[in-house]
């Protein structure tokens, strides 16, 4: 018996004193996911288009997303995906699609991969270097990533 308690005792004293680190990581709050969201759409509207915008967290599930007055059912998906493709990757999408343009055999394979998509939009949004989401904008020609940037930029103070 006294054998028994020996070794859960030195267990214990084992176990406490090799405290593993622990992971710590920013979350990004649903607020601040609807306003750059919103934000974003309210951008390209002004330029007078008709935009999606799509915010997700670190691990790509959906937070939010907007599907601004007369914009495009797809744009939606288009938006979702390069919000993700900016998380998971790291970069604007647009990056992304340059690698893919530039026939990169790796990017070409990943483009096959669900929520992958080789299209300027998109832009991992940042904590310090910390990848805390992605926001993704659809609807507008050549503007969508502008647009996402205002979704940014309207929370930047937040995002320190």
């Amino acid at each position: 018996m006294k054998l028994h308690l020996c070794r859960i005792a030195a267990f214990v004293l084992l176990a406490g004193g090799a405290r593993a680190d622990m992971l710590v990581h920013h979350d990004l709050p649903y607020a601040v996911a609807v306003t750059m969201a919103q934000a974003a759409v309210e951008s390209c509207k002004a330029k007078g288009y008709a935009e999606s915008a799509v915010v997700v967290d670190r691990s790509g599930a959906t937070i939010v997303a907007i599907r601004g007055d007369d914009a495009q059912p797809y744009t939606m998906e288009n938006a979702r995906r390069k919000a993700y493709t900016a998380m998971n990757f790291r970069i604007p999408s647009a990056e992304y699609a340059k690698r893919f343009a530039d026939n990169n055999p790796v990017v070409r394979q990943q483009v096959s991969l669900p929520n992958i998509i080789a299209i300027g939009g998109g832009l991992p949004i940042k904590i310090g270097n910390e990848v805390v989401g992605g926001i993704g904008a659809s609807g507008s020609p050549g503007v969508d990533e502008p647009c996402s940037q205002a979704g940014i930029d309207k929370v930047a103070d937040q995002l320190k």
